[in-house]
């Protein structure tokens, strides 16, 4: 199965379930630049991916009592970033994007909350996080943009 750019899967697919008249209340989402290589599946894949890699994590966490409540606050947060992208994608405002895309953000703020917290307390090697906390921060990166395309 072949990739079909957001733009174009966008409209396709509210075209046949949004009433008349909708898609000119909605075209925020077409006005959004989209790179070549840049597709909505490529961010439902990385924050997926994310989820995952806090997944693998929390399994790897000392089972002291204060590494397991952080790392079930980690849990929490890093795998609903995903989601909120994902019911973003659905929205049927651009109010809701907003909302749904901010929802996401917060998450993933709270998340480098808890992956400092873990390293902080020495609770996980701080090496063992660079790489989870710089995809972390780059995610952090494209939802602010993609709220803030939205607002504009």
């Amino acid at each position: 199965m072949s990739a079909v750019p957001f733009r174009s899967s966008f409209f396709l697919f509210h075209s046949f379930f949004l009433p008349l008249g909708t898609l000119g209340k909605l075209s925020y989402l077409l006005k959004m630049p989209v790179s070549e290589n840049s597709q909505p599946e490529d961010l439902r894949q990385r924050t997926k991916t994310f989820a995952l890699r806090i997944i693998k994590l929390y399994g790897s966490l000392p089972k002291s009592t204060e590494a397991q409540v952080l790392g079930k606050q980690l849990l929490r947060s890093g795998t609903s970033v995903g989601a909120h992208y994902r019911e973003a994608v659905r929205s049927r405002s651009k109010a809701e994007y907003i909302s749904k895309v901010g929802g996401g953000l917060q998450e993933l703020e709270e998340s480098v909350y808890w992956l400092e917290l873990l390293a902080d307390a020495n609770l996980v090697a701080p090496q063992k996080l660079t790489s989870l906390m710089t995809e972390a921060n780059e995610l952090i990166a494209i939802f602010v943009t993609l709220a803030n395309r939205a607002k504009a």
